[in-house]
C-alpha cells in the first residue's frame, strides 16, 4: 500500500499505439504501477490506443478509473464497453479543468496532442492555478528535444529559472512515480 498522498493521478497519452512497441509496454507498465501503488487513474477521451492500455490495466487491477470526455469524441474513442466511469462534459477545455480538479499529480506519455495537455498543466502551475507535480514520462527519450526547448528557453529567459521543477521526467514508469512521491515530500 503506497504511503502517498496521491490518490489519483490524471494521465495525458495518445488514443494511437505509436509504432514501437514500447510505447505500449510502456503505457501497460505504468497501468500496473498506478495499480501496485492503489492509485485511481484519471484520463480523457477513450479506450482506444495508449489510454486505452493504461485505463484497462488500472481498472483490471480493481482501482477507479474516471474518463472525462467531451460529448463530441464519445462515438469517435470509446468502442465496445466503457472503462471505469465516464463523464461527458461539453468541451476540451472543460475537460482540463475537470482532470485538474479531479487530479493529485499529472503524468504526461508520448504523444502529439499530449504537448499541448503538458504546455496547459506547466502553464496553470506557473500562475498558481494548481500546485500538482508534473510527471514526463520520456520513453526511449520521446521528448528529449522538448525538454531541450525548455532548458533553452529558460537560459534565454522565457521561463522563470524557479519554473524548472515544475517537470520531473523520467524514462519509465517506476522510477517517474517515485520521482514524483520524493518530490511531493519536499
Amino acid at each position: 500500500m503506497s504511503t502517498s498522498k496521491f490518490k489519483t493521478i490524471c494521465v495525458f497519452c495518445s488514443s494511437n499505439l505509436g509504432k514501437k512497441k514500447s510505447y505500449q509496454d510502456a503505457a501497460i507498465n505504468l497501468g500496473k504501477e498506478l495499480m501496485m501503488k492503489n492509485f485511481n487513474l484519471g484520463y480523457g477521451r477513450g479506450n482506444i490506443g495508449l489510454m486505452g492500455l493504461i485505463s484497462q490495466t488500472v481498472f483490471d487491477g480493481r482501482r477507479h478509473v474516471l474518463n472525462i470526455i467531451p460529448k463530441a469524441l464519445m462515438d469517435k474513442e470509446i468502442t465496445g464497453i466503457t472503462i471505469g466511469e465516464v463523464k461527458p462534459i461539453a468541451d476540451m477545455h472543460q475537460r482540463k479543468a475537470k482532470m485538474t480538479c479531479n487530479s493529485d499529480a499529472f503524468i504526461i506519455m508520448p504523444g502529439y496532442n499530449t504537448i499541448e495537455e503538458l504546455f496547459k498543466v506547466i502553464t496553470w502551475a506557473q500562475l498558481g492555478i494548481h500546485n500538482k507535480l508534473v510527471g514526463l514520462l520520456n520513453i526511449d527519450g520521446y521528448y528529449n528535444s522538448l525538454l531541450s526547448f525548455i532548458d533553452q528557453a529558460i537560459e534565454e529567459g522565457f521561463i522563470n529559472p524557479s519554473a524548472q521543477h515544475i517537470i520531473v521526467s523520467a524514462s519509465n514508469a517506476k522510477e517517474l512515480i517515485e520521482k514524483l512521491e520524493v518530490m511531493l515530500k519536499c
